[in-house]
């Protein structure tokens, strides 16, 4: 039987052509982007599921749609963020990667079988670990990273509370204030507590079962990824001149979504004993070379939720929002050359 050749200017790729639900998302054969200046064109291996890809999917807030990402439509028709797999071309002035080289960074468009990435954006993957791991590493790893000593400044031996600590963000949380010495409680579901012990935390406290946030315990620093928590309860959980980071945010409205509790943090914060911060993670490879020196060393281990294959991505996106995903959740992609 002859076999017919795939086109090589053709790839699979989730696209969407206007915001909505994951019933938005189609797999389809497209063109193969190619890259462009200080570009590096990656074949992917693996690409992480994250909240970022469902506010980029459904345009909410709509504070989303006019920083950037499309008024009325996805700029960018493939989503997917995390990225992991190996350069097979780059552009004009790229100085740090060569053909060949296994990356795990920040792409646009990697739910394909290639997709495009600045180089700044990327770094060599550690060869201590698979690509699915590593394509579930870099927007969650790098946002712990920077909550927790950047803005948290944590320290040995400091009480540290991560709250959604099952979560992407918050299971790289853990690791990192475990690995900075910290005495570590996490936050989550009770059938998720074995996932968070498992991550390092000296304790875990089933949010369902018991008001975290009364009083009764005070911690140094608390990283909060869940998004719903009043600020006066969180205050009242920390020490006098204790460090609340707020990572995210899933609440407020279509509007603006939960930013408006961090700017109140931002706005109380020079009255306050206590330190209130908000950030925005910076998506440069400095942050990500670090987090690779954490995975090298042992001390931080990517954890893989469920696996989907990559025509199943609007499924591991509504499993996502239903809460069914534990860790991070990776789209494992395969290039098919027949």
């Amino acid at each position: 039987m002859e076999v017919t050749q795939r086109p090589t200017d053709l790839m699979r790729a989730v696209t969407q052509h206007s915001y909505g639900s994951a019933d938005s998302l189609t797999a389809v054969e497209t063109a193969r982007p190619e890259a462009g200046p200080e570009e590096v064109l990656i074949e992917m291996h693996a690409a992480g599921v994250d909240r970022g890809v469902w506010h980029l999917m459904t345009g909410l807030p709509y504070l989303v749609r006019l920083t950037g990402f499309g008024l009325t439509k996805p700029k960018q028709p493939i989503p997917g963020l995390d990225a992991s797999g190996r350069v097979v071309a780059v552009g004009e002035g790229v100085t740090r990667f060569e053909v060949g080289d296994d990356v795990f960074g920040i792409a646009r468009g990697a739910y394909a079988e290639y997709a495009v990435a600045e180089e700044k954006k990327l770094s060599h993957k550690p060869g201590n670990i698979s690509f699915e791991q590593a394509g579930v590493a870099a927007i969650s790893g790098i946002t712990a990273l920077q909550a927790l000593f950047d803005q948290g400044k944590v320290q040995s031996g400091q009480r540290v509370l991560v709250i959604g600590a099952s979560g992407g963000v918050g299971g790289y949380a853990v690791q990192l204030a475990k690995a900075a010495g910290a005495v570590v409680t996490g936050v989550a579901s009770g059938r998720k507590a074995t996932l968070v012990q498992s991550l390092g935390a000296d304790h875990v406290i089933d949010y369902r079962e018991a008001d975290y946030l009364d009083g009764s315990a005070e911690y140094d620093l608390i990283i909060d990824t869940g998004g719903r928590n009043p600020l006066r309860k969180l205050r009242r959980a920390l020490t006098q001149n204790g460090t609340l980071v707020i990572v995210g945010g899933e609440d407020g409205g279509k509007l603006t979504g939960g930013i408006g509790r961090q700017i109140r943090a931002m706005l109380l914060s020079p009255f306050v004993s206590q330190r209130l911060v908000m950030f925005i993670s910076q998506e440069h490879h400095r942050h990500i070379d670090r987090l690779a020196e954490f995975i090298e060393s042992g001390e931080v281990t990517p954890r893989v939720g469920h696996r989907y294959e990559l025509d199943s991505a609007a499924t591991a996106i509504s499993d996502l929002v239903a809460g069914n995903a534990e860790g991070k959740s990776v789209i494992a992609i395969h290039r098919n050359r027949i």
